[in-house]
């Protein structure tokens, strides 16, 4: 039995499309039609090519009815005639497809959602996220990712955090069980108290991508400089960007306070301590600082260290409110360096407050600030004490004839 050879390349090609499909069924019936006419000895029919006409037919019928016997020697050409010799070159030359129901070999048949999947196609199926791709806020997330969700419980402000430009993808991105929760617990085994978590991460999320053996290396370096476990912990919550600068950097800021202030090992760990926010900011507002304070306000070196021991915040202070407090309370007030820096937490203070109580007082005639005279008025007397307090003990007057005063200003 022959096989029509363009059959044969439709069955090993993959599945076809449904005009395909029914295509070849044609095709099959007529390849069967022919060659049960073959067997059967019937009579050779030949086929004409569409471009003869009706009496070029005509013709040809009439000469095969008068020369019966005659099979091959026709006025034809053998293009035109197509004798069955050969059962393949009959078979394909009979099937004609027209433009409308062309094979196209490209289209895949839609496998039934009812068709049984090997467990090799299952594996590589792949499911679509329930995560909405893009989103400018992190709310879509936060009940589908385990990640937000547990951070919420926490207490992390992710509101606040979706502000800053990429931190929002960072989160989403990141494993809860892979990246945050050995990180938590780090935080935890380290002393943070799990009710400051929250707003730690808040203020760096970028801890979460820190490398543990870094955060490991940056804790025993501390410690190896004598800073306990519990300072250690204090440390990071004020300043929860400490642990993402390198053992370097944290020995280089650490070396160049002990230096430029001349403090003892002691000491510079209880100012870094108190202030931890000096081994991450930049060294340039406090190298101006201490300029000022020694150049401008004329400050010895003793003085300016217990200036930066008792009050650190000094070194990271705003200029110019610095400069405008020490102005009036030098220039105005007449207090000489030796007692703002015996209480230099009136540097640290409000100016309005300082300026309000002194004219207040000046107003009452008891402006009086020089220890050898009576009725001397210390400096944090003045600055710190509440404004009911302050009346009653310093200026002698009631509260309401302050607010009164206050009201002239």
């Amino acid at each position: 039995m022959h096989v029509c050879q363009r059959c044969v390349s439709l069955l090993l090609s993959r599945p076809l499309s449904a005009a395909g499909q029914q295509s070849t069924r044609a095709l099959h019936q007529r390849s069967h039609l022919i060659l049960l006419q073959h067997s059967t000895r019937q009579p050779p029919v030949h086929r004409l090519s569409q471009g003869h006409s009706r009496e070029t037919w005509r013709h040809f019928t009439d000469h095969q009815a008068a020369s019966p016997d005659v099979s091959n020697k026709t006025d034809l050409t053998q293009k035109e005639v197509v004798p069955l010799n050969s059962d393949v070159h009959q078979i394909s030359s009979q099937v004609t497809l027209s433009d409308s129901q062309s094979i196209d070999l490209d289209v895949a048949v839609r496998a039934s959602p009812l068709q049984e999947v090997s467990e090799e196609e299952a594996v590589q199926i792949q499911v679509p996220s329930a995560l909405p791709p893009e989103s400018s806020t992190l709310r879509p997330y936060v009940d589908k990712s385990e990640t937000l969700s547990k951070l919420v419980q926490l207490g992390v402000n992710l509101w606040e955090l979706e502000q800053r430009p990429n931190v929002g993808s960072m989160l989403v991105r990141l494993d809860f069980h892979a990246d945050v929760a050995p990180r938590l617990l780090f935080l935890k085994d380290l002393g943070v108290e799990e009710s400051k978590l929250g707003r730690l991460l808040t203020k760096n999320p970028f801890i979460l991508t820190e490398s543990l053996d870094n955060l490991e290396a940056r804790v025993s370096y501390l410690k190896s400089k004598k800073f306990s476990k519990q300072s250690v912990a204090v440390m990071v919550t004020k300043a929860p960007y400490l642990l993402n600068f390198s053992v370097e950097r944290l020995d280089n800021r650490l070396g160049f306070f002990q230096k430029q202030l001349g403090l003892s090992a002691e000491k510079t760990r209880d100012v870094v301590t108190r202030l931890p926010k000096l081994l991450c900011g930049s060294l340039e507002p406090i190298k101006e600082n201490l300029k000022v304070c020694e150049l401008e306000f004329g400050f010895r070196g003793n003085e300016m260290q217990h200036i930066v021991t008792t009050v650190p915040k000094v070194l990271i202070a705003n200029k110019r409110k610095l400069t405008q407090i020490f102005d009036f309370i030098h220039n105005t007030m007449d207090v000489p360096h030796s007692l703002i820096a015996k209480f230099p937490q009136v540097l640290n203070a409000k100016f309005l407050r300082i300026r309000e109580r002194h004219l207040f007082l000046e107003y009452l005639g008891r402006a009086q600030y020089q220890p050898s005279q009576p009725n001397y008025i210390s400096l944090d007397r003045l600055v710190f004490l509440p404004d009911d307090v302050f009346c009653s003990e310093v200026a002698l007057a009631t509260l309401e004839d302050f607010e009164r005063f206050q009201k002239t200003l």
